[in-house]
């Protein structure tokens, strides 16, 4: 989905700036500051290395845990990743930093397939920061693998508040609605959308509408002859919301073959991408190589 805010630090640029007000001679800061140059580099083992050093060095210092749950994260290491929240939590490192934990931990937990435990650090995040409820998509996404759908598509709908132009949020409303109602009665509620510019965002509304077909879709997301990483970006997303289409539908052995499409090229495609392979894990779904 378009991100309404950016909550995590950009990876490939570590933020630091938490560090800030400690000792810049301290072992543990400098330690920090070589895991960070050398995970820049490529060198993700060093950069572990480096972190656990640093945490070992001082480990009552919850932003070090938080730092190495970052590089674990970004290694798609996500058990690991929630291990070193988790410690962060255990430190008790004050509200917000308390806060912006629960959220990154939810998101590993969904990442590893986790799924209540993601819901109820989100709700952990929400409570201390309730503004942000409406933009907290991913909850809602969250809450369709929980099987609690009246919670998903009230989260969608508060979604469509502030983000109004996503093809997805109405996915997402329709299909836990589709699960709490029916889907006749989530075709009668399909969320209005315009202005969707992804390709083929506007053409999966239309199939969900009933006003389009899969072989559209697959058709839009290849025209105009685009190629490489653009045409793998618009397959993507065409195989995702077909493999969830047919699952609305209850035709599993096409959602198997499109959700399998999707989950094999998930790494690169952020959240979306880990939504797709969850959605294959959580179904027992084999997931191919991608073809190089």
């Amino acid at each position: 989905m378009k991100l309404a805010w950016i909550f995590l630090i950009p990876m490939m640029s570590l933020n630091l700036n938490w560090l800030l007000a400690a000792d810049k001679e301290s072992d543990p800061l400098t330690l920090v500051e070589k895991a960070a140059a050398a995970y820049r580099s490529g060198k993700t083992g060093e950069a572990l290395k480096l972190a656990e050093r640093a945490v070992k060095a001082e480990p009552d210092n919850p932003r070090l845990h938080y730092f190495k749950g970052q590089l674990h994260s970004a290694q798609r290491q996500y058990n690991e990743a929630a291990a070193a929240y988790t410690k962060v939590l255990n430190l008790k490192p004050g509200k917000g930093m308390e806060a912006d934990t629960h959220q990154e931990r939810g998101e590993v937990y969904f990442k590893a397939a986790k799924i209540k435990e993601s819901i109820i650090d989100f709700d952990a995040f929400l409570k201390a920061n309730p503004q942000r409820d409406p933009h907290h998509w991913q909850r809602g996404i969250s809450y369709y693998y929980a099987d609690e759908f009246k919670k998903g598509y009230e989260q969608f709908e508060r979604h469509q508040v502030v983000n109004s132009n996503d093809v997805e949020n109405a996915v997402w409303h329709f299909l836990c609605l589709a699960r709490a109602k029916g889907i006749d009665e989530a075709k009668k509620k399909l969320i209005p959308i315009v202005g969707d510019g992804r390709i083929p965002m506007m053409e999966v509304h239309a199939l969900f509408g009933g006003k389009s077909t899969p072989e559209k879709v697959l058709a839009r997301a290849r025209a105009g002859g685009v190629k490489g990483g653009r045409l793998e970006r618009q397959l993507f997303y065409a195989h995702l919301y077909l493999g969830i289409w047919y699952e609305a539908k209850k035709d599993l052995k096409l959602r198997d073959k499109y959700i399998a499409l999707a989950a094999a090229v998930a790494d690169n495609h952020g959240y979306m991408g880990d939504v797709a392979r969850v959605h294959a894990v959580l179904n027992k779904i084999p997931i191919p190589k991608a073809e190089k």
